[in-house]
């Protein structure tokens, strides 16, 4: 783990990153204390929906019993019974 004093790293900043970025977390010191560190972010990839479970969700829909209104119109009722 490579370690650079808070001078050198910040001349140095974008190699630093690229070293990061690379897979090496580099160290940054003050008076020779470690103060922090530079590590790639993990960054999880996007999920994407199957059609499999697009396809189940849209029966499901299918079954539902009409209410005779939108979603809207019954939100807006149920708020006005409120009041």
């Amino acid at each position: 783990m490579p370690s650079y004093p808070l001078s050198i790293a910040r001349e140095e900043l974008s190699r630093l990153i690229d070293q990061a970025q690379g897979g090496q977390v580099v160290t940054i010191t003050r008076d020779g204390k470690p103060v922090a560190e530079l590590r790639a972010l993990e960054i999880a990839p996007k999920r994407r929906s199957s059609a499999h479970l697009i396809d189940e969700i849209a029966a499901r829909a299918k079954l539902r019993p009409w209410l005779g209104k939108s979603a809207v119109d019954l939100l807006r009722e149920m708020r006005d019974e409120e009041s």
